[in-house]
């Protein structure tokens, strides 16, 4: 469990670094690390972070790239001349390459008129994610968290944002857990209609008889909803 609970520590990270609400879906998160987990630890895994899809996987070069530059308080005094031409090389590396031979290798060496051997203590490295991923990782465990929303995604976070409005009318209405409802929604076109979309999934959840639009009841109140201003009301059926 302590691999399962790291891993999601590290997912939140990311959901919070893109400022992605844990109620809107993600398709997929890649996880590098040296305990694969079997099925039922990744199902707690997948619902916990609200994520589809969790694939372990041996490189994440796809999703990550690694940028190198010199660390002055070793690399001057060594090699103070050719610094320039240090941080020009550096700057001009293929990052996954690079770490690459620096793990097989133990060093980077270049050559400017004499032999440059740049150990890990030489190098300043930092993990940069690609367009559409981010990363959190330390030197165990690399989690690389999909952050592309699809529409159909999309419409899944504002449904989810929903239920957790209506939710919260039941409760300050002082309804019973069991007591159905009738819900309706004005004053956003946009909403209603992600919400007639996924009518019946918002209604199980709710316990609502019905879900209707363009009216109001007594029990009422004007939500933001991912940015939308939607007003929403509830009877008691």
């Amino acid at each position: 469990m302590e691999a399962v609970v790291d891993i999601v520590v590290k997912g939140r990270a990311c959901r919070n670094a893109s400022n992605i609400k844990n109620r809107q879906p993600i398709a997929n998160m890649f996880v590098k690390t040296e305990n694969n987990l079997g099925d039922f630890y990744i199902e707690i895994i997948e619902d916990e972070l609200n994520v589809k899809k969790v694939t372990f996987t041996d490189d994440v070069r796809d999703f990550t790239t690694y940028i190198f530059k010199p660390q002055l308080k070793t690399v001057g005094p060594k090699y103070g001349k050719h610094l320039g031409f240090i941080q020009k090389t550096l700057a001009s590396l293929d990052g996954n390459a690079a770490m690459d031979e620096l793990k097989a290798n133990g060093a980077l060496v270049f050559e400017d008129g004499e032999e440059i051997r740049l150990t890990e203590e030489d190098l300043l490295i930092t993990m940069n994610q690609k367009e559409g991923f981010v990363t959190e990782a330390d030197n165990k465990t690399t989690v690389v968290l999909d952050t592309n929303l699809s529409e159909e995604l999309i419409e899944e976070g504002f449904a989810a944002e929903v239920v957790s409005k209506i939710q919260t009318m039941r409760k300050d209405s002082d309804f019973e857990v069991m007591d159905h409802i009738t819900v309706a929604l004005s004053g956003n076109d946009k909403i209603a209609d992600i919400v007639m979309k996924n009518k019946d999934a918002i209604a199980t959840k709710v316990l609502a008889d019905d879900i209707v639009t363009g009216t109001a009841f007594d029990i009422a109140k004007e939500w933001n909803v991912n940015g939308e201003k939607v007003t929403i009301s509830v009877k008691k059926n």
